[in-house]
């Protein structure tokens, strides 16, 4: 395993321990969504340079178009959340009672 791999890897694995273990805060829970998006647009980018395929150089664009439809959604679920509830920690939050 090459060092850029090992790099990707374990980005991606510290942001979702990061988003299963630190949920006290909306916005800690989108950056962590947020990092593992990036690690992937990296993955994704640098794949298709090393492989040497032209054909997969679409998927990174799908990809980072993705990534700024759900990071849109999640700053306005952000503030819509801020607005009724007061804060964004996460244990305001009671989907049963909506």
């Amino acid at each position: 395993m090459s060092p850029l791999h090992l790099c990707f890897y374990s980005a991606f694995t510290l942001s979702s321990l990061g988003l299963a273990f630190h949920r006290t805060h909306l916005v800690s829970a989108l950056l962590c969504l947020e990092s593992m998006m990036l690690s992937m647009y990296i993955a994704l980018s640098v794949w298709p340079v090393e492989n040497q395929m032209a054909t997969s150089t679409l998927a990174p664009v799908l990809m980072l178009t993705f990534s700024a439809c759900e990071a849109g959604t999640g700053l306005a679920m952000l503030v819509a959340t801020t607005r009724t509830h007061g804060s964004d920690q996460l244990h305001n939050l009671n989907l049963l009672q909506c």
